[in-house]
């Protein structure tokens, strides 16, 4: 079934996914299976009945119950997520279950709503679903073992639609039965995955909509590359990502192309710019309505039809198409382009088509869909013919991305380079929300990135490039020089900092050996001044340790005008009587330390102004940098795996950032380096963060670094000469990590630099 290509593909990923340890053992998911089994494998739901039967397979509320475990059970005892996710959807997907509010049992009316049912009718329920369920066990046992063709697997639906109807098509039935017959079956309990699975293995799914017709698919697959089902799928998760959705998006007005626009400056858009900015849209029916009254409104001659199929397809666009979806542009039955989408929806007026979502262009070939029809009479149309979507999937695999010259900027569109990583992610807080904050623990590079990200955008709105691309004069222009303040600028928050130094306020003078006062602004209201002469740049205030400050006090009545549908609108300050308004083109970037205080802890009212980015140790950056035998990303996650284990309640933020162990943006690249880091940042932060406990901190940091007893911290590892003690003492709590895929990589390293050395030490033995 897979091609040479793929097989090296998914073997090459569970390798690289193993040797970093990021799969569970064999070991442990036959663990995991074999507890499943001993509380609910069929002879025990056979030998139930009554109200036992029901609480054991359907009450939620009961922690051992086969529901609970399928779904939300996470723990050392069973995993459910090892084995794929069913989460999503009401408790009505289970045909039976207990209200939380009333404890009542209920079940579904003729219209599928939940309601109230007496006791007898919730079991002959659990009864129908047990019997069921055996039922299905039976046929995957007598499935035959060699045989996995589409024909087999078809019967095997047909049999189940008919022995198991009310459950055959649930995706919780069918997680039951893969973990009673994992070899048998796959692990997708979703059709939509399983489809889109096998579309990106460039495979048409069998006709049908049951749950059991693909399996044979995947049972081959498996089988090709040589690995457990489970693995299998895990591995298949990794190298293809999130699903997507496929969008037909015309090109179009019915007098003008826009095509060349769209491909030159990357993105797809619609028309009516009758409606201006439709940012306002919501999935509620309040702005549905709302949404067909304007469109009544613009086109009055229009039919009622028109307008509700107008509607549709508008809403799709704006709330229904996400970011990672395809988007496939065609004009008629042309289709002209592939493209990702990688924003929310933007506006740019002047446009004939100007809502529009940012596309990375994968495939500019055109061709047209084997199904012609499909999305032909639309401006916006969700693609499902999977014929249509394998075309789809064969142009853009194995093809490199297009080259395009940009021709021509678009009205408004000189800042709209997409930043990528976390800058990028920052960037699509901004546009929707104006402000967002990064939270995390300690050195996790909240102000790095916050720096980063506002030095590259406000220099891509004002010189159409990165910062890092700016001639000296330009760069600054973005950070301020000791003349003149920049587009960039930064303050940070402190228990004494107030309203006056942010908004406005009377300070002292002497004048003539006289003291008055006089109102000045602070740093905000400087900002928003200087924006509001400038609409042509963005400007923006990077606050840092903003939940060190009084903020309900600091942005007194600042928050109302703060909301991004609120920038513009004035409002009147009650020192100056002065009318102020927080101008569109001003971003506030905050970031928070959360080993100091929880999220949850930030006033409401700014919570609900703000997006949130969480910023937590990245190991990766330490990748396969190994000094003196210690593999630093191995020995970084063991030791917060350690702070997570015995560092209390809030543990998780007390985590050490991986910026303690860089330098210059790198690791740290030799022992002394890495001994200072320990000593001056590291060790300093658990000492905090333990106060006084020092039998926590010797469970963190090991008992021949930390004297539990004489309460201190062994200084006298860190004198010269203790290099040997101090690297047994640093590898004492973790010596499993001696093993690591990083230190192994860096012994063959190191074993091949002595072979260097030596052959070159015996060329020289011989030219003397």
């Amino acid at each position: 079934m897979l091609t040479e290509e793929q097989t090296d593909q998914i073997r090459n990923k569970y390798e690289e996914l193993s040797a970093k340890g990021a799969l569970p053992t064999q070991e442990e998911y036959d663990g995991n299976y074999r507890r499943f089994r001993e509380r609910f494998a069929p002879d025990l739901l056979a030998g139930l009945d009554g109200e036992e039967l029901l609480i054991r397979m359907h009450d939620l509320r009961d922690q051992d119950s086969l529901v609970y475990w399928l779904e939300f059970k996470k723990d050392e005892e069973f995993n459910n997520r090892m084995f794929g996710g069913i989460g999503g959807g009401s408790a009505m997907k289970y045909r039976v279950f207990r209200r939380k509010e009333t404890g009542k049992w209920q079940g579904a009316n003729k219209s599928g709503k939940p309601k109230d049912i007496p006791l007898e009718e919730a079991i002959q329920i659990a009864r129908e679903n047990r019997d069921q369920l055996l039922a299905g066990c039976e046929l995957l046992a007598a499935l035959p073992v060699d045989d996995t063709s589409d024909e087999v697997f078809v019967e095997l639906q047909r049999k189940m639609d008919e022995q198991a109807p009310d459950i055959a098509h649930l995706s919780w039935a069918h997680k039951y039965f893969s973990m009673i017959h994992p070899h048998k079956i796959d692990d997708y309990h979703s059709l939509e995955w399983e489809h889109y699975i096998l579309l990106r293995l460039q495979q048409l799914p069998p006709e049908g909509s049951g749950r059991f017709l693909s399996a044979g698919r995947f049972v081959t697959a498996a089988k090709e590359v040589e690995l457990p089902m489970i693995y299998f799928t895990a591995v298949l998760n990794q190298i293809y990502g999130d699903r997507y959705r496929y969008w037909r998006v015309g090109t179009h007005d019915g007098k003008t192309c826009h095509w060349q626009q769209m491909k030159e400056n990357g993105y797809v858009a619609i028309g009516w710019p009758q409606l201006g900015d439709l940012s306002w849209l919501e999935p509620k029916k309040e702005a549905r309505t709302r949404l067909r009254a304007e469109l009544q409104e613009k086109f009055p001659t229009k039919e009622p039809s028109v307008i509700g199929n107008w509607s549709s397809q508008i809403r799709k666009f704006i709330l229904q198409v996400s970011e990672g979806d395809l988007v496939i542009a065609a004009e008629g039955q042309q289709i002209q382009g592939i493209g990702k989408v990688i924003s929310g929806h933007r506006y740019v007026p002047g446009l004939e088509f100007p809502n529009q979502r940012q596309v990375r262009w994968l495939n500019l070939d055109e061709w047209i869909l084997p199904n012609k029809q499909e999305g032909l009479r639309s401006s916006v149309r969700e693609l499902k013919n999977e014929v249509n979507l394998l075309e789809i999937e064969r142009h853009i695999q194995g093809s490199p991305p297009p080259v395009i010259d940009r021709l021509k900027p678009i009205p408004g569109d000189d800042h709209r380079k997409q930043l990528s990583g976390i800058p990028g992610r920052i960037q699509s807080v901004l546009e929707r929300k104006s402000q967002v904050i990064l939270y995390g623990p300690p050195g996790t590079g909240k102000t790095y990135w916050a720096m980063k990200a506002a030095r590259d955008l406000a220099a891509i709105k004002a010189f159409g490039k990165l910062f890092d691309q700016l001639a000296t004069s330009e760069k600054e222009q973005v950070e301020g020089n000791t003349a003149s303040a920049g587009l960039v600028r930064m303050c940070c928050f402190h228990p004494a900092y107030s309203y006056e130094d942010f908004l406005e306020g009377f300070r002292p003078v002497t004048i003539d050996d006289q003291i008055s006062f006089e109102l000045r602004d602070g740093v905000f209201k400087a900002l928003c001044r200087e924006a509001t002469q400038h609409p042509d740049h963005s400007y923006y205030l990077i606050v840092d340790e903003i939940n060190r400050g009084d903020i309900p006090r600091i942005f007194g009545e600042l928050l109302t005008t703060l909301e991004k549908d609120k920038r513009g609108k004035p409002i009147t300050l009650p020192v100056s009587q002065e009318r102020f308004a927080v101008p569109p083109n001003v971003y506030v970037i905050g970031t928070m330390n959360t080993a100091d205080r929880s999220i949850s802890l930030l006033d409401s009212a700014l919570r609900r102004r703000f997006g949130f980015i969480e910023l937590m140790p990245d190991s990766s950056v330490l990748a396969e940098m190994t000094i003196k035998g210690i593999p630093l990303r191995a020995w970084f996650d063991a030791l917060n795996d350690r702070i997570r284990q015995h560092a209390g309640r809030d543990a998780r933020n007390l985590q050490i950032g991986h910026s303690y162990l860089l330098q210059g943006g790198t690791p740290v690249k030799d022992f002394a380096s890495l001994k200072r880091a320990i000593r001056d940042d590291v060790i300093p932060l658990l000492e905090e963060y333990c106060y006084e406990d020092y039998s926590t901190l010797r469970e963190i940091l090991g008992k021949q670094l930390v004297d539990d007893i004489g309460q201190q911290i062994r200084q006298e590892l860190f004198g010269d000469g203790q290099e040997s003690d101090l690297i047994s003492a640093l590898l004492e709590p973790c010596p499993e990590i001696t093993s690591s895929s990083d230190a192994v990589a860096s012994s063959d390293l190191d074993d091949e630099n002595d072979e260097f050395d030596e052959d070159d030490a015996d060329e020289s033995a011989d030219e003397t």
